[in-house]
């Protein structure tokens, strides 16, 4: 690995190289350069040559891991392109893969890379509950009990303290930082029945009771902040944004519209979040994202077409604004498996066909398309364009991911 650095003064330019082979040690060279330079050069590494720096010597080593790199790096990745991260659990056991677009920007080769999970006999099914500055949170999917923060590229781990456990129980996982009280927290809710009842289709149901359980990061249990009056759709947040995650609730007998509701990580108090007059929110066919910044809603309207709706102020709902109109495509990685392609609208679950992962450096929208295939679209020209990636797995769950090396003690300034 060579880093070049180019100093302008005036019609003069200085080109400086840092070779680890060259007889200079490499620590030695990296001297001469001010602290503010070797940051600015470091932030703009993708973080798998980032991982790389940190293994020539003990002296890069304990600059890669200086927090204000750390911070300033996480500050950087947010104008790049996105990392994601992969998790795939078939054909046998759960693995996990990253996916770097700035590691080989022109071709598919080494872009996708797997990832060893260290505590994989302890906790062979899992689910990523989500991603926060560079931490993956994991849950146990079999029983609903062991918590992990994983850094995949440090491999620092550590088990989370168990929380209390129902006998028959739905989890709503959430995970995230608030910039304000410098804190992560898990957010564990459960829905749970009093008693046990002899119908087959009785776990269809909704269940009755609820308990939502935090902890903070650092802290030796959990903590009960009682129940929850709405219904959240059984999966993991799905955007952080101002502290606060993101879910959308279920329908209910007596008021089937459907709600975004929100969890502030500083005072953890849940609150409605209002939604866009575009009326298809009321329906299960759409999903929540963080574009630019922003909380987003991809809503999908008739004859496959998408729309996705942006809150530029946020908690303002006047400044809803539909960005995108996206028209339907099916990839060819999908059509050998379909008969009548318009049916993939219709029998996919909750109607997610498409999600919308995020925005690429050049205004790309990048989607997932049932679990198996990567495009993008261009906005300007109305163009698909399908990722062909060398090594990537038959079937995954994408995770926006931002790569660093930062822990749980190393605090983030935003």
């Amino acid at each position: 690995m060579e880093l070049l650095y180019v100093e302008n003064h005036g019609k003069r330019r200085r080109k400086m190289k840092i070779n680890p082979d060259q007889d200079d040690p490499p620590s030695t060279a990296m001297e001469h350069l001010p602290h503010e330079i070797i940051h600015d050069i470091l932030s703009r590494l993708p973080i798998s040559s980032l991982v790389q720096f940190k293994c020539v010597c003990k002296a890069w080593r304990a600059l890669a891991q200086d927090p204000h790199l750390v911070r300033f790096y996480l500050s950087t990745t947010t104008n790049n392109d996105p990392c994601l991260i992969l998790h795939c659990d078939f054909p046998i056991r759960n693995q996990i893969y990253f996916v770097d677009f700035a590691a080989a920007p022109d071709q598919g080769k080494d872009k996708v890379k797997r990832i060893n999970v260290p505590f994989w006999p302890m906790m062979p099914e899992f689910d990523v509950v989500g991603s926060c500055n560079g931490l993956l949170c994991l849950a146990d999917s079999l029983y609903n009990d062991a918590v992990y923060i994983y850094n995949p590229f440090t491999r620092n781990h550590v088990e989370l303290p168990k929380s209390l456990k129902y006998p028959d129980q739905e989890v709503v996982f959430g995970f995230g930082f608030h910039p304000k009280t410098q804190e992560y927290k898990v957010v564990k809710i459960v829905y749970y029945r009093n008693g046990h009842s002899t119908y087959p289709r009785a776990r269809r149901l909704v269940y009755p009771q609820s308990e939502v359980q935090i902890l903070t990061l650092g802290s030796p249990k959990w903590r009960s902040l009682g129940k929850i009056s709405y219904q959240l759709v059984r999966r993991p947040s799905e955007a952080l944004v101002n502290g606060r995650l993101h879910w959308v609730s279920r329908p209910r007998r007596y008021n089937p519209a459907r709600r975004l509701v929100s969890f502030d990580l500083a005072d953890e108090q849940f609150r409605e979040v209002p939604k866009p007059d575009c009326g298809g929110l009321s329906r299960c066919n759409y999903h929540l994202v963080v574009l630019r910044g922003c909380l987003a809603a991809a809503v999908y309207c008739s004859y496959g077409r998408l729309e996705i709706w942006v809150m530029k102020e946020y908690n303002v709902k006047e400044t809803w604004v539909k960005e995108y109109s996206i028209g339907t495509y099916m990839p060819k990685g999908l059509k050998q498996n379909l008969d009548r392609p318009s049916k993939i609208w219709k029998n996919s679950l909750n109607g997610r066909v498409v999600r919308v992962l995020g925005l690429l450096q050049d205004g790309e929208v990048l989607l997932e398309y049932k679990s198996r295939v990567l495009v993008t679209y261009d906005p300007n020209h109305g163009k698909f364009k399908e990722l062909s990636l060398q090594g990537i797995p038959k079937w995954f769950q994408a995770v926006v991911h931002a790569g660093s090396l930062s822990w749980i003690n190393t605090p983030i300034d935003t």
